[in-house]
C-alpha cells in the first residue's frame, strides 16, 4: 500500500507541485517564502513548513487541487482559521486555506432549524445569519469570532455551552465530503436499507459504506465499551456513531477526524432556539479544587454553561478594561460562571435555586448574579480570553499547550486536579487553569522549556504521566481540541491495541494512500518532533536598538509572543482596534499573527534567509498600520508597530528609504520651515505641481494635503499676555506638531479649558517633538536623539512634578510608552511617562472639583488607536457624562488613516476601507447637530476628507460651552 510521502520535500518537488496546483485551476496558490513562513505554525506547540498554500474559491478548486496533489502524491493539511492547539493545522505538503474564499453560508433554513455552509464559514458569521432568524448554532469556542466550521468539524469543537447544546458532532446532520482519491459523497444517518442498497451499488461510495458496515459489525462490543462513555471524550476516532442504535450516522462519525480521511466540501448543520433571557452566576471558592468539586451537585440545576478559571489565571491580565471587571469578581481564588436560561422570571429564581445550592459546598466563599448585559459580556472575555492570557504567567514566563485539552467525566474532576497539580509540583512546573469545568475539560498552559534538551525531554515525560492520569480517571486525552500531534503518539495508553486497530483500519478505508493529514490520530508523529521552539535551531543573531525587556531583550522571543490564537483574524471590532488591515483584506500576511509568524521565522534563519534585508518581511509588513492595537487587543501583547519600527530601522539602515519616510517621517521639520510661508507652501499644494509633488513624497495622489495653519500655536501663545500664576499651580502643555501647524485651534481650546480649570499653562522652551514620526518609519537613531532633547527641555518641569498634558492622542502615547524604551534606563524619561496625562485624565484626576460647563449635545465618538492601547476612553466618557454630553463610543476600531500609512501611496485604498467598516458610515448617519468627536489629527482627517462632516477635538467641546471671559 502506497504512502504518501512524508520525508523533507526537495527543491525540485516543491517546484513540480507549485507547477502542477498553478495548471489544475485550483483558485490563488502561492509557494513564497513569506507565505510558507505564515502557514508553518497552527496555535499549537509545532511547526511545519508547507510546500505550498491554495486559496480556493469554490468547490471545484478543491476537488482540483485534491486531485493534483493526489498525483504527486503530496499530503494534504486542511486548515481554517489555524487556531488548532494540537498540530493538526499543519503539514509539510499542501495546506488548503478555506477561510479566505470558500467560505459562504449556502442555505439557511429558518422553519427546519438548518443551515447550509461551506467549510470556511467562520462561526460569528454563521450565527448573525441565524440571529435574523431568532437561532443559533449551539457549540461556541471561545474564538468564535474567526474559528471556521471546518475546523470545529475537524476537531470536534465544543464550546461553554456544550452542557446545554452540545458538541459539533451533536449538531451535525450531514457532510459532503471528498476523498483523496476523488470520491465526492454526502454522509450522514443510514437505515440497514439504505447501507445495502449504498453497498450493492458498487463503485467508490459503496466500497466505502460496506467496508466501513463491515468494521462497525466486526467491533460492536469494543466500540459500545470503549468510546462514547462520557461526552468530552473526543481523543481517537468517534465510530461510536458507526453503531446501529446511532443509525451508523457517517456525518458524525466523520466530526473530530482532523481532516485525515476526507475533505469537507460542505456542511449541513443543526440550529437551535436561545432562550429568551439569560443571567449569568459567578460563584467563589477557595480554590479551583474546591470548585471543581461543586460541579456535580451544580449540574443538578439547568444550566447552559458553567465555566471555571483560577487566579492564576486573572493574575496574567494587565488590560484596563479587562482588569476592571476582574476587580469586580467575588473576592475568592477561583470562579465558577454559571450562566442560565429562561425567561426573565425563571433566571431569578434558577440563580436564586443555584446559589443556594453552592452555598452548601466546600470552599465556597461568595456569589453575585450579574444581570447587566455589558458587564456580563466584559466577564466572558476573561474566559474568552484564557488561551492567549496563559502563555505568559505572571513573571512573564513563556508557557505552551502540550496538555491543554484533558477532560474526565465531571464527578471525577475534583479528583483529577488535585492529581494533576501534584504533577505539575512533582515535575517542578506551573500553569493557569480555566476551561469547561461542567463538562470536566480544563485547559492549561504549562511553561515546558522547548529552548534545552532537557526541557524538551521533560516535556516528553511530564505529557506521558499526565495521559496515564487522566487515563485513571476514565478520561480522555483530549476534551474538544483533538489529538494532532500532542497527543495522538499517547492514544494507545487510552484505548489499548484493539481499539487502535480500529482506528487504523477506519483511516486505511478512507484513505489508503495516506494522503491525508498523516501522522495524525494514527501512525503518529512523534509528540516532541516537529517542535516551534527547539534547541536544535540556533536563532540568528539580532541586535536590536529598543530593549525588549518584558521578553529578556530576545527579538526572537518577543515575535513569538504569538501562540496562534488568532484574535486578530476577528472581521468586527467588538470594542477592539486589532487588525484594520486584516480586517479589510481578510488575508494572513495582513494580520498580526500573519506578521509575528514571519517575523519568527526570519529569526529562525531557514525559510526567511536574509534576516533584517528580507523583502518577504519588509512586504508583509507593509499594510501594518502601527496602530498600536494589537500590543493591547492580542491576548499575548504582540507588538508589531514596535517590531515594525525595529525592522526598518535595520532593514533601511545605510541605505536609501522610500519617499514616504522623508517627506512624512520628517514632517514636524518640514512643517517648521513650512511655517515661514505658510500661504504659499498652500497655494503650491494645491496648484497644479501638486500631483508632482506627491508623486516625489511617496504620498497618494487620492490624498488632499493638509493645509499649514497661517500662525501655529506656539507664535500665538508666544505673544499672548500672560496670566500669571493660577490656583492649581503650573501645568505643561504638550505642543504636539500636528496641532501646532495645521490645527492650531485645538491647543488654543486647550488653553482655554485648562486656565478656566485653575491652571498656569505652560509650553516646553524652543520646539520640542515626541519623535513619532520617525519611530513609524524606523528612523530610530534619529527618534532617539530627539527624544534626548525632549527629555532634556522637560526636566525643569519634571523636577517640579508638573503634569505634562497630551492633546494629540499619538503624541501622548509616544511620551508615555515610546520614549521609556528608546531612551531606557533614563530616569527623566520615566519621569515623563508617568507625568503624562491626557485633558480628560487631568480634569477628572487632579482637577475633580472642577465644574465642567454643560454643553447639552449629542455626541459620537472616535477613540484613536493609541488612546485605547495606552489609557482608554474612561476619563473622557466620565468627563462627557458630567458635561451633560449624551455620547456614543463607536464601535469602529481604526479610522484607518493612522499618521502617515494612510497618505503613502498604496495605501489609500486599505485607508479609506477601514475607515468605511464603521467610521465613516456611522459620522454620515449621525443626525444634524450630532458633534463627532475625535481627538486624534488622523482621524478628524480621515472624516473630513471622507464625509461632508467636520470632526471637533474634546478640548473645542469643552471650549465652547464655557462661558465668555469677563
Amino acid at each position: 500500500m502506497r504512502r504518501a510521502i512524508e520525508r523533507p520535500h526537495g527543491t525540485a518537488d516543491a517546484a513540480a507541485v507549485i507547477a502542477v496546483l498553478r495548471e489544475a485551476r485550483c483558485g490563488e496558490v502561492a509557494a513564497d517564502a513569506g507565505r510558507r513562513a505564515q502557514y508553518a505554525a497552527d496555535a499549537s506547540n509545532y511547526r511545519q513548513v508547507p510546500l505550498a498554500v491554495v486559496f480556493p474559491r469554490h468547490r471545484q478548486h478543491v476537488i482540483n487541487a485534491v486531485a493534483a496533489c493526489r498525483r504527486l502524491g503530496v499530503p494534504i493539511t486542511s486548515r481554517g482559521a489555524g487556531t488548532s492547539t494540537s498540530g493538526q493545522a499543519v503539514g509539510s505538503g499542501v495546506v488548503l486555506d478555506f477561510s479566505r474564499h470558500y467560505n459562504r453560508i449556502l442555505a439557511l433554513d429558518g422553519a427546519a432549524e438548518t443551515a447550509t455552509v461551506e467549510p470556511g464559514v467562520v462561526l460569528d458569521d454563521l450565527q448573525a445569519a441565524a440571529a435574523e432568524h431568532g437561532l443559533l448554532f449551539g457549540p461556541d469556542p471561545s474564538t468564535h469570532s474567526r474559528c471556521t466550521l471546518g475546523g470545529m468539524i475537524g476537531n470536534n469543537a465544543c464550546g461553554s455551552h456544550s452542557v446545554a447544546w452540545g458538541r459539533t458532532a451533536d449538531n451535525v446532520l450531514e457532510l459532503e465530503v471528498l476523498t483523496y482519491r476523488g470520491t465526492v459523497l454526502t454522509v450522514g444517518e443510514m437505515t440497514q436499507r439504505e447501507i445495502e442498497a449504498a453497498t450493492a451499488e458498487g463503485g467508490e461510495r459503496g466500497r466505502l459504506i460496506g467496508a466501513l458496515h463491515r468494521l462497525a459489525m466486526e467491533n460492536l462490543a469494543a466500540l459500545r465499551t470503549g468510546l462514547g462513555r462520557f461526552p468530552r471524550q473526543v481523543s481517537g476516532y468517534a465510530l461510536e456513531n458507526l453503531l446501529p442504535e446511532h443509525r451508523f450516522n457517517l456525518a458524525r462519525a466523520l466530526v473530530g477526524s482532523e481532516g485525515t480521511c476526507a475533505v469537507i466540501l460542505s456542511a449541513t448543520v443543526r440550529l437551535v432556539r436561545p432562550p429568551p433571557a439569560r443571567t449569568l452566576v459567578v460563584l467563589g471558592f477557595t480554590d479551583a479544587c474546591a470548585a471543581a468539586d461543586a460541579v456535580p451537585v451544580l449540574l443538578e440545576h439547568r444550566l447552559l454553561a458553567l465555566e471555571g478559571l483560577d487566579r492564576a489565571l486573572t493574575d496574567i491580565v494587565t488590560r484596563p478594561v479587562t482588569r476592571a471587571a476582574i476587580d469586580t469578581l467575588p473576592q475568592a481564588q477561583a470562579w465558577l460562571f454559571a450562566e442560565l436560561g429562561g425567561t426573565a422570571e425563571e433566571v431569578a429564581e434558577s440563580a436564586r435555586a443555584l446559589t443556594a445550592t453552592a452555598e452548601r459546598t466546600a470552599g465556597f466563599t461568595g456569589a453575585e448574579t450579574v444581570a447587566d448585559p455589558e458587564r456580563i459580556r466584559r466577564l466572558w472575555r476573561i474566559r474568552e480570553d484564557g488561551a492567549g492570557l496563559a502563555t505568559r504567567l505572571p513573571d512573564g514566563s513563556e508557557a505552551w499547550p502540550g496538555w491543554e485539552d484533558a477532560a474526565v467525566p465531571p464527578a471525577q474532576l475534583g479528583s483529577y486536579l488535585r492529581g494533576f497539580t501534584a504533577l505539575l509540583e512533582r515535575y517542578n512546573l506551573r500553569g493557569a487553569v480555566y476551561g469547561h469545568f461542567g463538562e470536566g475539560c480544563l485547559h492549561v498552559r504549562v511553561n515546558f522549556d522547548f529552548t534545552t534538551e532537557h526541557g524538551t525531554s521533560l516535556f516528553r515525560a511530564f505529557i506521558t504521566d499526565a495521559a496515564e492520569l487522566v487515563t485513571a480517571h476514565g478520561g480522555s486525552l483530549s476534551g474538544e481540541h483533538g489529538d494532532g500531534q500532542a497527543r495522538s503518539e499517547l492514544l494507545p495508553l487510552m484505548y489499548g491495541p484493539e481499539i487502535i486497530t480500529v482506528f487504523e483500519r477506519f483511516k486505511d478505508i478512507w484513505d489508503p494512500d495516506n494522503g491525508l493529514n498523516p501522522g495524525m490520530i494514527v501512525r503518529a508523529l512523534p509528540v516532541d518532533g516537529n517542535l516551534r521552539v527547539s534547541p536544535r535551531r540556533t536563532a540568528l543573531p539580532l541586535t536590536t536598538v529598543l530593549p525588549f525587556h518584558a521578553d529578556g531583550g530576545d527579538f526572537a522571543k518577543a515575535t513569538r509572543r504569538c501562540v496562534g490564537v488568532g484574535k486578530c483574524r476577528s472581521v468586527e471590532p467588538r470594542g477592539d482596534v486589532m487588525c484594520p488591515s486584516y480586517r479589510v483584506t481578510r488575508d494572513e500576511k495582513d494580520s498580526t499573527r500573519g506578521r509575528a509568524r514571519v517575523l519568527y521565522e526570519m529569526t529562525q534563519g531557514e525559510v526567511i534567509t536574509d534576516g533584517w534585508r528580507s523583502t518577504e518581511v519588509r512586504d508583509v509588513l507593509d499594510l501594518c498600520l502601527s496602530c498600536k492595537g494589537c500590543s493591547v487587543d492580542c491576548p499575548v501583547g504582540v507588538d508589531v508597530a514596535t517590531y515594525k519600527s525595529e525592522f526598518l530601522h535595520h532593514h533601511y539602515r545605510h541605505r536609501l528609504r522610500p519617499a514616504s519616510h522623508y517627506s512624512m517621517g520628517w514632517l514636524p521639520l518640514l512643517a517648521r520651515s513650512a511655517a515661514r510661508m505658510p500661504r504659499l507652501i498652500n497655494a503650491i499644494t494645491t496648484s497644479r505641481f501638486a500631483p508632482l509633488l506627491k508623486r516625489l513624497g511617496g504620498i497618494a495622489a487620492e490624498r488632499a494635503m493638509p493645509q499649514f495653519a497661517e500662525q501655529t500655536f506656539l507664535s500665538w501663545f508666544r505673544k499672548r499676555p500672560s496670566p500669571g500664576p493660577a490656583p492649581r499651580g503650573p501645568v505643561m502643555l504638550w505642543v504636539d506638531s500636528f496641532n501646532n501647524h495645521f490645527s492650531p485651534g485645538v491647543l488654543r481650546a486647550g488653553v482655554a479649558v485648562l486656565e478656566n480649570a485653575g491652571y498656569q499653562v505652560l509650553v516646553p522652551d524652543g520646539t520640542q517633538c515626541c519623535g513619532l514620526t520617525w519611530i513609524t518609519t524606523g528612523q530610530l537613531g534619529v527618534a532617539r536623539r530627539i527624544a534626548r532633547r525632549t527629555t532634556a527641555a522637560l526636566r525643569p518641569a519634571l523636577d517640579a512634578g508638573m503634569p505634562v498634558v497630551g492633546l494629540e492622542p499619538s503624541c501622548t502615547a509616544a511620551l508615555k510608552s515610546d520614549l521609556p524604551e528608546l531612551l531606557d534606563g533614563d530616569p527623566y524619561a520615566r519621569s515623563l511617562a508617568q507625568a503624562t496625562v491626557n485633558l480628560a485624565e487631568l480634569l477628572i484626576g487632579d482637577a475633580s472639583d472642577w465644574e465642567p460647563p454643560q454643553a447639552g449635545v449629542r455626541s459620537i465618538s472616535q477613540t484613536h488607536c493609541h488612546q485605547h492601547a495606552t489609557v482608554g476612553f474612561d476619563a473622557d466618557a466620565e468627563l462627557l457624562r458630567r458635561m451633560g454630553v449624551d455620547n456614543t463610543v463607536l464601535n469602529s476600531g481604526c479610522c484607518g488613516l493612522a499618521g502617515n500609512f494612510g497618505f503613502e501611496r498604496g495605501h489609500y485604498e486599505v485607508s479609506v476601507a477601514a475607515g468605511e467598516q464603521a467610521l465613516l458610515p456611522a459620522v454620515r448617519a449621525a443626525a444634524p447637530g450630532t458633534v463627532a468627536l475625535a481627538d486624534g489629527f488622523s482621524c478628524r482627517t480621515q472624516i473630513a476628507q471622507q464625509t461632508d462632516r467636520t470632526a471637533t477635538h474634546l478640548a473645542e467641546l469643552i471650549a465652547q460651552a464655557l462661558p465668555p471671559r469677563p
